[in-house]
């Protein structure tokens, strides 16, 4: 009985995903616009810091589910949606705002690492099927992590003309504990629904080319 739940588990996770790289392009492209609208309503958990410009927000949660949920390409391009729709003045930016002066204010570099961290995990879970157990996920969130720091960090050193001590202390520090955090519970939800197996020999090869 236990087998056969299993076996029921995994070819529903399979048919879930197989049903996303089987629709149109536009519908695709609407899936993109509602990741982008989750980032955006995730921006709006925000905490304000008084010591650095940048806010703790829940963006990165939903930026990490993006590779996975929509692949690399169309991950990619729901945080394009979501960056180019907020600098043209959707307010979906934290604190229900936008405008360009987000994307050449402080935060403007991790709106670019959103972008490379969701096509990273997209590429890697969809050509890997071995990385799709949690640590191997966990570490890809975490390496999405990085880049969205790595993005948002020489911004903003750009920006100020700091130095790197600095630039840790206002960019990066106050944000891992929190940001690990989400990219563990990201990966514990990524790899209870990736099919780690696809059945006659099927892959999720969308992304990969």
């Amino acid at each position: 009985m236990a087998t056969t739940w299993i076996e029921e588990y995994r070819h529903q996770c399979h048919r879930a995903f197989t049903w996303r790289y089987a629709r149109s392009t536009s519908q695709k492209i609407g899936l993109a616009l509602v990741m982008a609208g989750l980032t955006g309503l995730m921006a709006q958990m925000r905490i304000p810091l008084a010591f650095t410009p940048v806010p703790i927000t829940g963006q990165v949660f939903a930026v990490l589910l993006s590779g996975v949920l929509l692949g690399a390409r169309y991950g990619a391009i729901s945080q394009s949606i979501y960056a180019g729709l907020g600098v043209a003045g959707v307010p979906w930016f934290a604190g229900w705002s936008g405008g360009l002066a987000h994307f050449q204010g402080a935060t403007g570099g991790y709106f670019i690492g959103f972008i490379a961290a969701t096509a990273l995990i997209g590429w890697c879970t969809a050509k890997h099927s071995s990385w799709r157990g949690f640590r191997h996920q966990l570490a890809l969130m975490l390496a999405g992590v990085i880049i969205i720091y790595a993005c948002g960090a020489t911004y903003l050193s750009m920006l100020i003309h700091a130095d790197f001590s600095k630039i840790l202390w206002l960019a990066i520090s106050p944000f891992i504990f929190l940001d690990i955090g989400k990219a563990v519970i990201a990966a514990a939800i990524s790899a209870t629904i990736l099919p780690r197996e696809c059945p006659a020999g099927k892959e999720l090869k969308e992304d990969i080319h």
